[in-house]
């Protein structure tokens, strides 16, 4: 892969990409920023989770001039979350440049985006209709915009959002350049095209490097108050030999990341707000597997080189089917197979479907470990830890101990002791976890399966059995509920290592 460095971006903006975490390109981005940064119009076609939005993002903040008050970019995207994500990530990207951003969708009160709009955004993020309503109330001025976005263009055609696009795209200056980018491309976007661009250059990524074949995926349909005491559970069962935990905010990634560390897990967590050697340091521990577990926001993890990851869990599930294919892309490499484990709130079940509609594959429902089952999980880890050291036989005085003990008590008491000494909880703290509002309910429903009822809850991770660390541990999922909010049976004895800073 190439580069950023390589890309011929101004250092100010290669400073927020690597503030950002982003070490090399993806392909689309690669294509895209070379040929953007040329001035040249771009049909970007590329399936969701290739990384569209830095692809155009660089190029568009690289020509912001922010001496200049007027809205110098405009992004269209079909969906109100589909905006935010991407206002946050050029914000992100333009931090350091000072560029203004400003995000404007339905369903925000009106005045409160025409008072915004007075602040002199450089960069406007809106979804069709209210970018049409504001132009109508001429809040809105195009006149200076030199780069225009259509963000996933395919799905704004499916949302019969095709006239309003034309209507506006009729009010940006014939001078700008246009930036297209849609995972399909039927006739209506192709019209678009040739009667709104010039001449322009087409980036086309395969599908197949989308591919998730290796990665088992899998939910879990819980209650937002019970999703940590289930995420204890699956780790102490799946004994993961190194995982992600994916969380929606910065808030949500430190929380957790102490909760973990409280349950006996080697956790650390990156998200934005981390100095830029904060998160090297971070990263360099997780690919030294000096921490178990990495929580990470979506903007922190993305673009980063992260190799050997076996599961990866979706404590809240993202806003976006992109994100998702980001995120579980994490497993799964170089021909390893992977897991990947997300959690749905009830209200969430919707994205599910989105999600699923995306990668083409459905998630099997994984019915959550008892506690009981999570303590067996502990159990097995701590007999490993016993026998690996009796192998070792670096034992010393402790055998000396040991024949004396052995005078006075059964040896299968002894080690039945020593066995629930490792596995005992090792610091049984209250964990706090902030609950998170679900996402604004979409459309979409949840899945239907051939017997036409919803989804059922059968099917649980299917682990190979046997002891082996990344094997699941051998856990069968089971087609009964169970909402047991019973304790998670504790860490992981014997991981508990220092943190290093």
């Amino acid at each position: 892969m190439v580069k950023f460095t390589e890309l011929n971006i101004s250092e100010t903006t290669l400073k927020s990409v690597r503030r950002m975490g982003f070490e090399e390109a993806t392909p689309i981005q690669e294509g895209t920023i070379r040929l953007g940064m040329e001035g040249k119009d771009i049909i970007g076609q590329a399936q969701t989770g290739t990384g569209k939005t830095t692809a155009f993002g660089i190029p568009l903040i690289e020509k912001i001039d922010t001496r200049d008050g007027n809205v110098q970019g405009l992004v269209i995207a079909p969906t109100r979350e589909l905006a935010i994500q991407v206002s946050e990530e050029l914000y992100n990207l333009g931090k350091d440049k000072n560029v203004r951003i400003l995000s404007v969708f339905g369903g925000q009160e009106i005045g409160r985006q025409i008072r915004a709009l007075k602040n002199r955004p450089q960069i406007i993020v809106g979804t069709p209709g209210r970018l049409l309503d504001h132009i109508n109330r001429r809040t809105l001025k195009l006149d200076n915009v030199n780069t225009l976005v259509l963000d996933e263009a395919d799905e704004m055609l499916n949302m019969g959002f095709i006239e309003d696009i034309q209507s506006i795209m009729s009010n940006v200056p014939e001078t700008r350049q246009t930036l297209l980018f849609s995972a399909t491309m039927p006739d209506p976007i192709r019209r678009i095209a040739e009667k709104f661009m010039k001449t322009p250059e087409i980036v086309k990524i395969k599908s197949k490097e989308m591919t998730v074949e290796n990665i088992e995926q899998f939910f879990v349909k819980s209650v937002e108050r019970e999703k940590f005491d289930i995420l204890s559970r699956l780790l102490n069962v799946q004994q993961p030999e190194l995982a992600i935990v994916f969380g929606r905010t910065k808030r949500r990634v430190d929380e957790l990341a102490h909760a973990l560390n409280l349950r006996g897990y080697l956790a650390e967590g990156i998200h934005g707000d981390l100095s830029q050697a904060k998160r090297m340091s971070v990263l360099k521990q997780f690919k030294a597997n000096k921490i178990d577990i990495l929580v990470a926001t979506d903007v922190a993890a993305r673009g980063l080189d992260i190799s050997g990851v076996s599961h990866v869990y979706n404590f809240d599930i993202p806003q976006d089917p992109e994100s998702y294919v980001h995120r579980i892309g994490r497993t799964g490499r170089a021909g390893k197979k992977g897991v990947a484990v997300t959690f749905v709130t009830p209200r969430e079940m919707g994205y599910l479907s989105i999600v699923e509609r995306t990668t083409k594959k459905k998630m099997e429902a994984l019915v959550p470990p008892t506690a009981d089952e999570a303590v067996i999980g502990l159990q097995r880890v701590a007999m490993e830890q016993l026998e690996t050291m009796t192998e070792k036989n670096n034992l010393g005085s402790y055998r000396e101990l040991a024949t004396e003990m052995l005078e006075k008590h059964d040896a299968v008491d002894l080690v039945a002791a020593a066995l629930k000494t490792l596995t005992k909880d090792p610091e049984d703290a209250p964990v706090q976890i902030t609950e998170e509002r679900p996402l604004p309910s979409r459309g979409g429903g949840g899945y239907k399966g051939k017997g036409g009822g919803g989804r059922s809850s059968g099917g649980g991770y299917k682990g190979k059995g046997g002891g082996g660390r990344s094997s699941g541990g051998g856990y069968k999922g089971r087609r009964e509920s169970s909402s047991s909010s019973r304790p998670s049976g504790g860490g992981r004895p014997g991981r508990t290592r220092r943190h290093e800073s």
